[in-house]
């Protein structure tokens, strides 16, 4: 031991621990997801609405759980959206491509200064959410952070000065600002 206190690093609870072991839940809630892009979207809108909000709550439970964004489904799920959208939707080709880049960007920097603010998965996420959102990514980041700034506040109420240092999985805030951005205009009117 080099005599430094040891970091705190949340553990999931048992509800987003279970996530996994029982899919279940998460099985049920991509369903209900893949279907209401179908039912509130065109064909070719609800297509990449699908494949993404169901990558996104299998993500979310890994990161949940296991507070990882893994490579072999983010990576993948980012080029297939990728190429779907600029396959549909050609004249925006350049929006697709250059919103996943800055996205992944947004989050690559901070990672660079310091590998403890943002993992390396959030960044990959961002790259799949400005894939699939364009530059409406912006506002899935910002709700993002909204949405996790309560749950910071709380944990360092619960914990105290020692939970400075608490580690929270950024990828399911990502994921339900990307979700709100996908289903919120279709189903606010």
């Amino acid at each position: 031991m080099n005599g430094a206190p040891p970091a705190v690093v949340a553990r999931p609870n048992e509800a987003a621990a279970s996530l996994l072991r029982n899919p279940a839940p998460a099985f049920a809630l991509a369903i209900v997801l893949v279907a209401l892009s179908f039912a509130v979207m065109s064909p070719a809108h609800a297509l990449v609405a699908a494949v993404t909000a169901a990558t996104l709550i299998v993500l979310s439970a890994v990161d949940l759980e296991r507070g990882i964004i893994p490579n072999k489904i983010v990576v993948p799920a980012a080029g297939v959206v990728l190429v779907a959208q600029i396959a549909l939707f050609p004249d925006r080709a350049g929006e697709w491509a250059l919103a996943a880049l800055l996205a992944a960007l947004f989050f690559i920097l901070p990672h660079l200064l310091s590998r403890s603010w943002v993992g390396m998965g959030d960044a990959k996420l961002a790259l799949l959410l400005g894939a699939a959102l364009g530059w409406q990514v912006a506002g899935a980041i910002l709700l993002a952070f909204l949405c996790v700034f309560p749950v910071a506040l709380l944990t360092l109420f619960r914990g105290g000065l020692a939970a400075r240092k608490t580690t929270l999985p950024f990828g399911p805030f990502l994921s339900l600002g990307a979700l709100i951005v996908l289903f919120g205009p279709h189903l606010g009117g």
